[in-house]
């Protein structure tokens, strides 16, 4: 079977408390772990979208709307749908499977993965991971 679900693909969380959020794959359990002996991956997501923004907002306002939430979290492959795009955006050194284990980690790790995020929204590239998914 070839190995698809690769870091920086873009996916859609289907379960839980981020259920309908966009995230990114920082690294992949194929064969899974002791603690979890199923396939999964860890994942960094948006948790609240950016809003729209328009030419006449100040630059007070540009800022407010153009702020992200993230989550970090591990998932299991059947909650996941993976999308055709990818996400050249690098987690790799502050997403790590030992951040989960402190919410200290966690809170620290979330707030870079936010700050590398809203790089991205404000340059302008990947728009579609972006926008909030309508359904």
């Amino acid at each position: 079977m070839v190995k698809f679900l690769k870091p920086n693909k873009a996916v859609i969380v289907l379960q839980g408390r981020f259920a309908g959020r966009k995230a990114v794959i920082v690294k992949q359990f194929d064969e899974g772990t002791r603690e979890r002996p199923y396939g999964h991956c860890l994942v960094a997501g948006i948790m609240k979208y950016p809003k729209k923004v328009i030419r006449k907002d100040s630059a007070k306002k540009t800022a407010k709307k153009s702020r992200v939430k993230a989550f970090i979290k591990v998932v299991n492959y059947n909650h996941i749908m993976p999308t055709r795009y990818t996400l050249d955006v690098d987690l790799k050194d502050v997403v790590t499977p030992d951040v989960l284990t402190t919410r200290d980690k966690k809170v620290t790790a979330a707030k870079e993965t936010k700050k590398r995020l809203e790089e991205r929204f404000r340059i302008g590239k990947n728009r579609w991971f972006f926008t909030k998914l309508r359904f």
